[in-house]
């Protein structure tokens, strides 16, 4: 499933955007475009809002986000349930090395910087 986000509302757009950023892609490549306002003739529309029209009401889950959407997307495509079943079971474990090592810098970081800022107060 791919997603592209079309708010008006910068924070919204920002929100969908972080819980969304596996599925993001360009509004040409989409499957679906979720947006803030109404949609006229798009029935790739995801429309989320405040009131009945909506496909998702506010205010959501990220849980409650991605199950309206995987709702949407198989109403729209409906045979590719199977593909999207194979997919996942073709995807690799993560690998956290990258991420140990950059948790590894930050924290060599900020020891030094408690310890500069330490020995200053300590030198006045």
């Amino acid at each position: 499933m791919k997603v592209a986000v079309e708010c008006q509302s910068p924070l919204l757009q920002k929100s969908l955007e972080v819980f969304l950023a596996k599925y993001l892609s360009l509004s040409k490549k989409s499957d679906i475009i979720i947006r803030d306002e109404e949609c006229l003739n798009d029935e790739r529309c995801f429309y989320i809002a405040s009131n009945e029209k909506a496909d998702l009401l506010k205010p959501f889950s990220k849980s409650q986000l991605i199950l309206a959407l995987e709702k949407k997307y198989n109403e729209l495509y409906p045979n590719t349930k199977q593909v999207k079943e194979v997919a996942v079971e073709k995807e690799k474990p993560m690998s956290f090395e990258i991420l140990e090592k950059r948790i590894e810098l930050l924290t060599q970081e900020y020891q030094a910087n408690i310890l500069r800022a330490v020995k200053a107060f300590y030198e006045k």
